[in-house]
């Protein structure tokens, strides 16, 4: 009886380190899900339907439902989040996905999505999927009506976040129950309060001449869209390699800032690199399987900080010069410096596709399994 004890007590941890795997990040949206492993011979409908409401005054909230059917080949198939026809009604209405799954289809992911600040109801959340005579007949959903209600902001048996097994809490969000419901007793409410909508330009930097402060723009927004993809990324995520010739993306990150550093020595003080600076960066700059062997087991915090560090000393330099100094001409190579720092958010560009590319195709981590205790 003791080793019973024993093999329970190790399974119950187990489970409560998962369930304490969750990430908290700061975005303006926040989304819920189930997933519902897919398989079918032919081509299916299959109808998602909830119950919304919302009372807001950001002109720019909404809510909606949101459905994705992902492939076999880890490529998304269908997809809708009713962007082109967002609910911004403060009264209960029902609204609906349709799409299709076929032989190809691996799973059907699901659930409802808000954007901005206001107030996000959610209820009687339905799913259809056509059968072999042509009909849409319904599958039971767990917690549908969400009459099992909100502990400590999670939901029963729907994951925050659009993945299953990936728990994404949005800090500028609260989940709570509501008695507030069409379906039961209960229905799902989600707060957003105090976000900011980001407002995208080019130039308008005070203080710099317009090319420089054009220059400083789009290198800080190719950044932040690199940032974004790779914040939240886990250890396992950032050291994954997708075949032998590949990079991880830990090291294209370091690749960026060895790069960028070294387009601030050669234009700002007109050299290459000294050998202090090439041990810091070579293999950095010239990854392969150098690169593939010492960038790995850290934390994506640990690139970012690298990244951003050179990031800031590139802005500090380029605020000290003027677009007169963007047309001077590097002799050695014949590049003028804007040319030279145009070269430097291209390459951001560049290496944001490859890791766009990588980031799809990292299988899901392993689970840790449980030694197995042998009981006489």
């Amino acid at each position: 009886m003791k080793k019973v004890g024993v093999l329970i007590l190790l399974f119950m941890v187990f489970l409560n380190a998962k369930a304490q795997d969750v990430k908290t990040i700061s975005r303006d949206w926040t989304s819920f899900t189930q997933r519902l492993d897919i398989v079918s011979e032919k081509e299916k409908k299959f109808k998602v339907t909830a119950s919304i409401k919302v009372e807001t005054e950001d002109e720019k909230a909404w809510a909606g439902i949101w459905a994705r059917v992902d492939n076999k080949d880890d490529e998304t198939g269908f997809f809708d989040n009713m962007r082109d026809r967002p609910v911004k009604s403060n009264k209960w209405a029902s609204y609906s996905v349709e799409g299709t799954i076929n032989s190809n289809s691996k799973t059907l992911n699901f659930g409802g999505i808000c954007l901005m600040n206001g107030k996000f109801y959610f209820d009687n959340f339905k799913l259809f999927i056509e059968d072999n005579k042509g009909d849409l007949e319904e599958i039971a959903i767990d917690n549908a009506s969400f009459e099992k209600t909100v502990s400590n902001s999670t939901i029963p048996k729907w994951s925050q976040g659009i993945s299953k097994g990936k728990i994404v809490k949005v800090e500028e969000y609260n989940v709570i129950s509501t008695p507030d419901s069409v379906e039961g007793t209960s229905a799902l409410l989600i707060e957003g309060n105090g976000i900011e909508e980001e407002i995208n330009s080019i130039g308008n930097i005070e203080g710099v001449s317009l090319q420089i402060g054009n220059m400083i723009s789009m290198l800080e927004d190719l950044k932040n869209r690199v940032e974004s993809k790779v914040k939240n990324m886990s250890k396992y995520e950032i050291d994954y390699l997708h075949d032998e010739k590949a990079n991880r993306i830990g090291a294209l990150i370091m690749h960026l800032a060895a790069a960028e550093a070294y387009y601030q020595v050669f234009t700002f003080e007109g050299r290459g690199f000294n050998e202090e600076e090439k041990k810091k960066w070579d293999v950095a700059l010239n990854l392969g399987a150098k690169a593939r062997e010492d960038f790995k087991g850290h934390d994506v915090e640990y690139y970012l900080d690298i990244y951003n560090k050179v990031r800031l000393k590139t802005i500090a330099e380029l605020k000290k010069r003027d677009d007169k100094w963007f047309e001077e001409i590097q002799p050695s190579y014949g590049l003028t410096n804007e040319y030279c720092w145009f070269h430097v958010m291209e390459h951001q560009s560049s290496h944001l596709g490859q890791i766009l590319f990588l980031a799809k195709r990292i299988p899901p981590e392993p689970e840790v399994t449980l030694p197995q205790i042998k009981i006489d």
